[in-house]
Parts: structure tokens; C-alpha cells; sequence
């Protein structure tokens, strides 16, 4: 009987990191997906200079966003800590999920071919393009107000959380902005005779149709209570 109780605790243990991680990835992928000033920089550097460029270009983007994934994520769990009530939790969450829906319709509006400007077809270092995307993500601090809509309705990382379930969430963001780098430099590069910088546009429609579309749908989940979110 022990054995089997200790084989149920780590399954469900399991569980629940793989749902840690799962989650984790869908905000580092949500959170890279808009064709802002840094997935511009991106396309450009792939189609220039090639995708080893683009993709370092990423890569100090996603390094970026995880500091301030930190930043929120930790902000949030001193918040959890203090919140015992139920119906502060259930408005903090819509909240969560009423700011993703606007971050949505912001991105389905918002038209990234007027942010391009001229990048030089001269391959300076690997480090100097992961430096440049870097700090061109990190002067946005607005990305903390994105991670505070997507942490809070997946109440990601909660207090009770173990350190290295925590260390595991974390790096799934940044596997999750890391794929998506890794997807959209392979795309350009395939499509480079084709692809066009105004074919972010599209990306852009499509990425924002899909987060009103789950926006909605966990603002529905919480306010009917089939899915708390706890």
C-alpha cells in the first residue's frame, strides 16, 4: 500500500511540472509571437545577413524577456502569498484575462511594417546582433504589464511552488520564446525569395486572433468556475 501511495505522489508530482511546463512555454511563445521592433530586427537580420543572425537576434530577446518574467513572476507570487481570499483571486485572474484580451486586439490592430528601418548588410559579430535584440526588448518595460496578463489567469508560479519546479517553469519560458525564434528565422529563411517584411502583418492578425480567442475563453472558464485556475 505505501508503494503505491508513493508511486500515485510522484505521478501526480509529474503532473504537476509537466503542466508547469507546458504553461511556461505557452507564455514564452505568446510573449515572442508579436512582430513588434525586436521581430522586425529579426526577419531583417534572417533575410541580410542569415538566420544565424536573426535567430542570436532572438535569442537576446528572449534573455530579455526572461528577466522580466522574473520580475513579475516573483512580484506575483509576494502577491499570492498575502491573498487568502477567493474572490480577490477570481477578480485579480479576469483582470489577467481582461488585459490579454486587449494585448490581443493591440496586436491585431497594430501594423509592424512601420516599424522597419535599415539594417546594414555587414555581418558584425554573433554577439553584437544578440546585444542589439537584447536591449531593444529590455527598453520596453510595458513587457511587464503582457507577463502580469499572462501570468495571473494561469497562476503560474504560486508560493508552494518547489525551487526547482520554479527553475523549470522558468526555463520553459525561455525554451517556449526560444521555439519561436527558432520557427520564425526557419520560416523566413525557407521563404526568403518570397517572404516579405509586410508579411508580418499577417502574422501578426493571426497571432492576435488566437490570443482574443484564448483570452475570451479563460475569462469564460473563470467566471463560470469550470475551471478556477487554482
Amino acid at each position: 500500500m505505501n508503494e503505491i501511495n508513493e508511486f500515485f505522489l510522484q505521478f501526480v508530482s509529474q503532473i504537476s511540472l509537466l503542466e508547469i511546463v507546458l504553461k511556461g512555454m505557452l507564455i514564452g511563445i505568446v510573449a515572442s509571437a508579436p512582430m513588434g521592433p525586436v521581430g522586425i530586427l529579426c526577419v531583417q537580420r534572417t533575410l541580410n545577413k542569415g538566420r544565424i543572425y536573426g535567430l542570436v537576434t532572438g535569442c537576446g530577446a528572449a534573455i530579455s524577456d526572461i528577466i522580466y518574467a522574473l520580475i513579475t513572476g516573483y512580484g506575483l507570487s509576494f502577491i499570492y502569498e498575502f491573498i487568502h481570499n477567493r474572490t480577490a483571486l477570481f477578480w485579480l485572474q479576469l483582470i489577467g484575462a481582461v488585459l490579454m484580451f486587449i494585448f490581443g486586439v493591440h496586436t491585431f490592430r497594430s501594423n509592424p511594417t512601420q516599424k522597419t528601418h535599415n539594417v546594414s548588410r555587414n555581418k558584425s559579430s554573433l554577439v553584437n546582433n544578440g546585444v542589439a535584440g537584447f536591449f531593444l526588448a529590455f527598453s520596453n518595460p510595458l513587457l511587464i504589464l503582457l507577463f502580469l496578463a499572462l501570468f495571473t489567469p494561469l497562476n503560474f508560479m504560486l508560493p508552494e511552488q518547489p525551487l526547482y519546479n520554479q527553475f523549470m517553469g522558468y526555463a520553459a519560458i525561455l525554451g517556449g520564446a526560444m521555439l519561436w525564434w527558432f520557427f520564425i528565422t526557419y520560416v523566413v529563411s525557407k521563404l526568403r525569395e518570397r517572404f516579405d517584411v509586410r508579411g508580418v502583418w499577417i502574422i501578426n492578425k493571426v497571432i492576435g486572433t488566437l490570443v482574443m480567442i484564448g483570452a475570451f475563453i479563460g475569462a469564460v472558464l473563470i467566471i463560470t468556475g469550470i475551471y478556477s485556475f487554482h
